[in-house]
């Protein structure tokens, strides 16, 4: 925002209203792009934080949606929602999962992949169910769950085809 209201003191929009879309969304897909042309990465990751509705993250998603847009295949979007344990009923909740993708989906995003975050293993039936309700292919579909260590959770989504199905929603050979 204070890059944009710099700018527009400077006059650079020439006495123009400033609006959130599309002064503040292309400042933010400016600043993700910089962050790309200033090195030889391979990949950018940007994690948008929050929660799916929330006004303050409404900019951010909506320069996301444009950039996916205008990027195609070279871009891909993970989502990562939570998927409660229900103690007294025993059970896992997919339908906090479920309603966070519907959430994005009216924002016009569609998740390529979904990393479920959960204390309990999700089996395949568990699984199946949010890629069917969710649009998301099965090997796109990963739980982060609890592990005795930090360090293993990443190598445990590894394990699972993280890497192996971002690579393919980008056509890179596996």
């Amino acid at each position: 925002y204070k890059a944009v209201i710099d700018r527009e003191r400077r006059g650079d929009y020439l006495g123009k209203t400033i609006q959130v879309v599309p002064h503040i969304t292309d400042e933010i897909k400016r600043r993700i792009r910089l962050s790309a042309a200033e090195g030889a990465y391979d990949f950018i990751i940007t994690e948008i934080g929050g929660t799916i509705g929330d006004i303050e993250s409404a900019p951010f998603m909506e320069a996301i949606r444009q950039l996916r847009w205008q990027l195609g295949r070279n871009a891909v979007c993970v989502h990562l929602t939570y998927v409660p344990y229900l103690k007294a009923a025993d059970e896992l909740k997919t339908k906090p999962t479920q309603h966070s993708v519907k959430e994005l989906q009216s924002m016009g995003i569609q998740p390529d992949i979904l990393v479920l975050r959960t204390e309990r293993h999700l089996d395949d039936s568990l699984r199946m169910k949010v890629a069917s309700f969710c649009n998301v292919d099965l090997e796109c579909v990963v739980q982060s769950e609890d592990m005795p260590s930090i360090y293993e959770v990443p190598v445990n989504m590894q394990r699972q085809g993280l890497d192996a199905a971002i690579l393919r929603k980008i056509g890179i050979p596996v």
